[in-house]
């Protein structure tokens, strides 16, 4: 759905044009999994897939919402009454948003908010923290707060680590809020300092696919708890502040210190390496090298396979035959137990390795996967 049709639906429900109409994408993590919660680095960029918002102030406490995407009508919430868990249904990540800004001492009096997204719901690519963004930006502009995008990002996590009740880390906002097209984001996510790097892959003769599994099995977001536990324990028995703190020359030492501790092990192993695989992806894309990312990515799923293991069947059923197809290199993305895969590819390659997937997909008795092309695109902005 487009800005001019949220915009419509807008004037429809409220019975007024609204004061302006935001978007912010989604994205798909490049490398860099489940590091970001142990102050490591990232490297996201944005989809052109997009949760559009169209807003307009309210000064009476009360904040109105309603989404295009979901049956049902406008929910009204005062914002009063607004507290951290007490909402278990999509309406808690913009409440959740309103929350943190007015906890943080900004004057929100209100809202009227109508929201679309064509960022696909429970596929790794960050549907919710899209959605926290584009209310978190209309809401810096409609009330002048003056907050800058990391700012933004870092308030959105809040909403959705205390509102939402969700313990994830920083990486999701933050590629959302502030990554730019043609370019990949370096995040270093204990101090969010960002680089962007180029990341054209059309022009080299390349694509990169996500193969949505369409699967997101039960069990996923106490899994998900449990891995950010582990390495919390991991590195309290090695007495550094977060994993980050582990040189990658010094991982072997660190590992004979955990002794037979076997999950902490694998945790932690997981999480040095990845950080040393964000830094070498990054090095070889600085050095126009792009194609040797492709083997990086595949000791990235193994890492997330074997070691974090997070991954599942459909997620290692698309790696295995999209390099067995030809693929330079593939990896699940995201938080794990389902949802997407990356593929890295050549572009006269794509057609075969997709096919290949589906079939792959319809052999096993799995739902057909969705496949589609990622594009490095614009973050969060004011379309009108």
């Amino acid at each position: 759905m487009g800005a001019q049709q949220v915009r419509e639906g807008f004037a429809a429900l409220y019975g007024a044009e609204p004061e302006g109409v935001w978007s912010a994408p989604g994205r798909v993590n490049l490398i860099g999994e489940h590091t970001d919660y142990n102050d490591g680095f990232v490297m996201p960029f944005a989809l052109p897939h997009v949760a559009t918002a169209a807003v307009s102030r309210r000064t009476d406490g009360v904040l109105r919402l309603h989404s295009g995407d979901v049956e049902g009508g406008v929910v009204e919430l005062r914002l009063d009454d607004l507290a951290p868990e007490s909402d278990r249904n999509w309406t808690a990540y913009p409440a959740g948003v309103v929350w943190a800004l007015r906890e943080a001492g900004h004057a929100v009096t209100g809202a009227d908010v109508h929201l679309a997204s064509t960022v696909p719901s429970g596929a790794g690519l960050s549907s919710s923290a899209a959605l926290e963004v584009v209310i978190a930006l209309a809401l810096n502009d409609l009330y002048g707060l003056g907050l800058q995008r990391w700012q933004l990002a870092r308030l959105c996590q809040r909403a959705e680590n205390v509102y939402v009740g969700a313990p994830t880390g920083i990486m999701d906002q933050t590629a959302s809020a502030c990554c730019e097209e043609g370019h990949a984001l370096f995040l270093d996510t204990r101090d969010l300092s960002q680089q962007q790097i180029p990341f054209d892959l059309a022009a080299e003769g390349m694509r990169l696919l996500v193969v949505d599994t369409q699967v997101k099995h039960a069990h996923s977001e106490g899994e998900y708890g449990k891995r950010r536990a582990g390495c919390e324990r991991g590195a309290a028995l090695l007495g550094v502040d977060a994993l980050r703190d582990i040189p990658y020359a010094d991982l072997d030492e660190a590992l004979a210190r955990l002794g037979d501790d076997e999950e902490a092990v694998r945790l932690v192993r997981h999480v040095v390496t990845e950080d040393e695989r964000v830094e070498k992806t990054v090095a070889l894309l600085r050095s126009g090298e792009t194609r040797a990312i492709g083997p990086v990515l595949i000791e990235g799923h193994a890492s997330l396979r074997d070691d974090f293991r997070i991954s599942c069947p459909e997620l290692d059923l698309v790696v295995d035959t999209a390099l067995a197809s030809g693929a330079l290199g593939a990896r699940m993305t995201g938080g794990g137990f389902g949802g997407s895969a990356i593929v890295l590819a050549e572009a006269a390659d794509v057609d075969t390795i997709t096919k290949a997937v589906e079939e792959a997909f319809a052999s096993g008795g799995h739902t057909a996967p969705r496949v589609f092309e990622a594009v490095p695109s614009a973050g969060a902005r004011r379309v009108s």
